[in-house]
């Protein structure tokens, strides 16, 4: 179910900022992967735990540079990192012991992500 809403609603989301005209500005899609990439973050925090928050934020970072790089240099980083975060999302639980994570989040958010990446690749027609 939450593989089925998280792509829903990345579509969704895609279709709107298309209609509204939101995604002709590029930093659209690099604020929706900035915001994402801080989720893990936050539920650190929810979780009352400074060892997960300080294992997540490195990975944070990570994906924060390359929102800062592809929405300065080159769109297609956007689109990459975008995927990488789903595929992150993925492997998530496997590497950090979030205790604030909703047990769903990694299949929304990694649902959400990859078809995210998706659409902007197909706007950007690559």
């Amino acid at each position: 179910m939450a593989y089925l809403v998280g792509l829903t609603l990345a579509l969704a989301v895609a279709a709107f900022a298309r209609v509204v005209g939101l995604d002709r500005d590029r930093a659209f899609y690099a604020t929706v992967l900035a915001v994402v990439a801080s989720y893990y973050d936050l539920f650190a925090v929810m979780g009352e735990s400074m060892e997960a928050l300080a294992r997540e934020l490195p990975f944070t970072l990570v994906f924060l540079a390359a929102v800062a790089v592809g929405f300065r240099k080159d769109m297609r980083i956007v689109v990459i990192a975008l995927a990488a975060h789903g595929v992150f999302d993925f492997v998530h639980g496997h590497v950090i012991d979030n205790p604030g994570m909703p047990h769903w989040w990694p299949m929304f958010c990694g649902a959400y992500d990859v078809t995210a990446a998706a659409c902007l690749a197909r706007s950007m027609r690559v």
